[in-house]
């Protein structure tokens, strides 16, 4: 999930990095195998289930690395160093409470669900469940959301090229868009998903050079923390100090909020029902596999966060008052001073490659989504249906091209927020946490009715955006930071939800119970019988040893940062 901190609205003009000839060479390179990978998956598209869904024939190994690489976006990696150099070592939460236990839960407890009841979306899903009201809101919700966090990704790009490069904002914005559209034009999700595990590797083989030697210029990790401590105090370097309940710290929430506010609802409902990461696990070639997608992913989750924490940290040791106006630097500014102090050329290009592939990837993730949901549950099922399946292939095309042109118009809707990051954690508590209320009251209480998940919706929805744009920026409560206010919208929306869908399920008909075989948990559906494929029963492959394992793992990372 990304980060909300300070706005990359610009970044400090003193970051233009000293390109040549060998970076722009690595650049164009990256850009030549990217079309060739659209190409090469152009090939593979015969039907709109190709298209949509790679034809469900992927490993599991291929979409686990898409997954993790959807999520990780540049404005993710730009906001969570960022995140580092302001706050210390509470970025960890946003990893090890903020996603890996929600990851465990889609893999163990939902995956059976989507991939058994042989849904294309996540909004089908609700229709199965619910009815076609609820079906048709959270799929304009989710087409609208999809757009705008497509944009943020763009618009971001285009602040970090700008700076770094010296390329307009524009020119940035077009150009990235029209990769973009190129290769999921021509190969679908597929061609997505392969550039998204590409884009995987090209990001870690930025990060790691410039955390590697950050730490060799602060005197490793030793030395880090002594620094850090000596200018900004001992909490800085744990996880929890400072957070007990009515202390007060820069993040501007306690423990509680923490675990509650962004450890189950916003964690939970981004990373159980965001289509743009689920569509990765239902492109898997059977249930085993589609389970293991995320279970897969939540290990390289685990560490990424070293990769873009101790660069944050490291920029903060290195300049006093780092991200004041003293300093010259804003918190965005962490990774790309130092890219500018540490890397040579030739390693300088691979490290602007892999944040222009971190946004690709964001944005590739998004539009791909965008075009699934909008193609299949609104235009299929609610403007012209019962076409033959070759026209959904060509609508979908058409659809992606008109999503990324409507990226780059929401590209510069963002450039009017004054925080962008904030600005996308908002995005979240809107719409991905009352659809998440919405899928966990409905696949745990069969009394659930129809009609409850329309209003259940509308109703979370609502209230979270009453809370932020009422509540809290007019001033009617008091809360210190806006990320302090997502995390109490995403608890009022989750909670408003919650109570409408019981209040609508008292007083209106579930559905029968045979309609909801494999929908509702202790249920099951022929989908969810599927035998296991050759070599799929084998000890290292069981998804409740993997999912366990990464919780277990992730936990036992807090021990160093609790003391």
């Amino acid at each position: 999930m990304q980060t909300p901190t300070e706005s990359p609205t610009y970044l400090a003009a003193e970051l233009r990095l000293p390109t040549n000839w060998l970076d722009y060479t690595i650049l164009a390179i990256y850009f030549l195998v990217v079309l060739g990978i659209g190409l090469a998956a152009r090939r593979s598209v015969k039907t709109s289930l190709d298209f949509f869904l790679s034809g469900r024939s992927l490993p599991a190994w291929i979409t686990g690395l898409a997954f993790i690489s959807a999520n990780l976006a540049a404005t993710e990696i730009l906001g969570m160093a960022a995140n580092s150099a302001q706050y210390g070592a509470y970025t960890v939460h946003w990893y090890w409470i903020g996603a890996i236990p929600a990851m465990v839960f889609l893999g163990l407890v939902m995956m059976p669900f989507y991939y058994g009841s042989k849904v294309r979306s996540v909004p089908e899903f609700l229709l199965l469940r619910f009815d076609r009201a609820a079906h048709l809101l959270s799929s304009i919700l989710f087409a609208f959301a999809a757009i705008l966090i497509a944009g943020v990704n763009l618009y971001a790009l285009a602040i970090v090229v700008e700076a770094l490069l010296g390329w307009p904002q524009w020119v940035a914005i077009v150009v990235a868009g029209a990769f973009v559209l190129a290769y999921i034009t021509l190969g679908g999700l597929s061609s997505a998903i392969y550039n998204e595990v590409l884009q995987f590797f090209v990001i870690l083989a930025a990060l790691i050079p410039i955390t590697i030697l950050g730490l060799k210029k602060v005197g490793g990790w030793g030395g880090l923390t002594d620094k850090l401590t000596a200018t900004h105090g001992g909490n800085f370097t744990t996880a929890w100090g400072g957070t007990g309940i009515g202390s007060a710290n820069p993040l501007g929430a306690n423990w509680l909020t923490i675990v509650l506010g962004l450890g189950f609802v916003l964690s939970f409902g981004y990373w159980t029902t965001n289509f743009a990461e689920v569509q990765r696990a239902l492109s898997a070639k059977n249930m085993s596999a589609g389970q293991r997608t995320p279970l897969i992913a939540a290990y390289p989750k685990i560490f990424i966060v070293f990769l873009v924490m101790i660069p944050g940290l490291v920029a903060a040791a290195l300049i006093p008052n780092f991200g004041t106006a003293a300093s010259g630097y804003q918190y965005n500014d962490a990774i790309p001073f130092l890219m500018q102090e540490l890397l040579p050329n030739g390693v300088l290009g691979i490290a602007v490659t892999g944040l222009l592939a971190a946004f690709m990837a964001g944005m590739a993730a998004n539009v791909s989504s965008f075009n699934t949901v909008f193609t299949n549950d609104i235009w299929a099922k609610y403007v012209v249906r019962g076409r033959e399946d070759a026209y959904y292939v060509r609508f979908g095309r058409l659809i992606t091209a008109v999503g990324v042109a409507a990226s780059v118009g929401t590209a510069f809707l963002a450039s009017s927020f004054s925080n962008i990051m904030s600005y996308l954690q908002t995005l979240f508590s809107f719409f991905n946490v009352p659809m998440f209320v919405v899928f966990i009251v409905g696949m745990f209480w069969k009394r659930a009715s129809a009609k409850s998940g329309f209003w259940g919706l509308l109703a979370g929805t609502v209230t979270a955006m009453v809370n932020y744009f009422v509540l809290y920026k007019k001033g009617i409560i008091s809360i210190p930071t806006d990320q302090g206010a997502n995390f109490v919208s995403a608890i009022a929306g989750f909670v408003a939800g919650a109570v409408v869908m019981v209040a609508v399920s008292l007083f209106t008909k579930p559905k029968p119970a045979e309609q909801l075989q494999g929908l509702v948990y202790g249920t099951r559906s022929p989908g969810m019988t599927e035998p296991a494929a050759a070599g799929d029963d084998a000890w290292y492959r069981r998804p409740a040893l993997l999912g366990w394992g990464a919780v277990v793992l992730a936990a036992a990372c807090y021990i160093p940062f609790s003391f």
